[in-house]
């Protein structure tokens, strides 16, 4: 139960293996701390995401595109739940309006970082299509296009590439993001000092953060699935997660 006093914010657990478990413990403690924020942040992500499959279903490179702009910009978009995890942190149950007063606050850092995030996007797409094109057998237009040409091909080896090189690119982006964005919203300091922090974490703990990685994804994708309504919850879970994850990396 959170009480209405201050009290000190505990120090940083230290990073083990494990950690990557204990900060979805304690996301997902925070989500039912205080749900509203976050079941809100995550309604609308998903009602968004579900506008663009609605209009780009049939046209693969468009969904493409919009997802993979989706995916990146989503955790800009649940930048306040950051601030609802710090103030549980001190027995604080900050009200709604104090939440959305991240986004309204048109943060220059923040704004600039997710137009980087976007460029970022957008490279992993057009990348993406150079390497379909040249490489597929049949032209890919509509999703059940990549599913037979790429996806299910009988010979192997174009399918995995294009994992490769999806995890080469996204590996850079979230090594600049890991830190960086729960930072830009409790401190002050320049974006890139925060991306510094950030890829200094993944040079101290790679074992931890690659663990890391592949639960945002792995929980992501299974929300996805969903027809995008596990994305109600999952998106503050791993927002919170990602809070107490910048706590123990970054420290104070």
């Amino acid at each position: 139960m959170v009480v209405s006093h201050r009290q000190p914010m505990s120090e940083p657990a230290p990073i083990t293996i494990t950690s990557p478990l204990h900060w979805l413990a304690l996301g997902w403690r925070d989500l039912w701390a205080h749900p509203v924020p976050g079941l809100l942040h995550g309604a609308l992500i998903a009602l968004f995401g579900g506008a663009l499959l609605l209009l780009a279903h049939e046209r693969f490179w468009l969904l493409a595109g919009a997802f993979s702009g989706f995916l990146i910009v989503a955790p800009i978009l649940a930048t306040g739940l950051y601030a609802v995890s710090r103030a549980l942190a001190v027995g604080r149950r900050l009200p709604l309006r104090e939440v959305l007063d991240v986004w309204r606050s048109r943060d220059p850092r923040l704004v600039r970082f997710g137009l980087l995030l976007a460029l970022a996007g957008t490279g992993w797409v057009l990348t993406s299509a150079g390497l379909i094109t040249l490489a597929a057998p049949a032209p890919v237009e509509k999703p059940v296009d990549f599913l037979r040409v790429v996806v299910l091909a009988p010979q192997a080896g174009l399918f995995e590439v294009w994992l490769l090189q999806g995890a080469l690119l996204a590996a850079p982006v979230f090594a600049s993001t890991v830190v960086a964005l729960p930072m830009l919203v409790d401190q002050p300091v320049p974006v890139h000092q925060a991306v510094g922090a950030s890829w200094r974490a993944v040079a101290n703990h790679p074992a931890v953060l690659v663990l890391w990685a592949l639960l945002l994804a792995v929980i992501t994708a299974l929300a996805m699935l969903l027809a995008l309504v596990g994305l109600v919850v999952v998106i503050p879970w791993l927002a919170h997660a990602s809070w107490h994850a910048y706590r123990d990396l970054a420290g104070r």
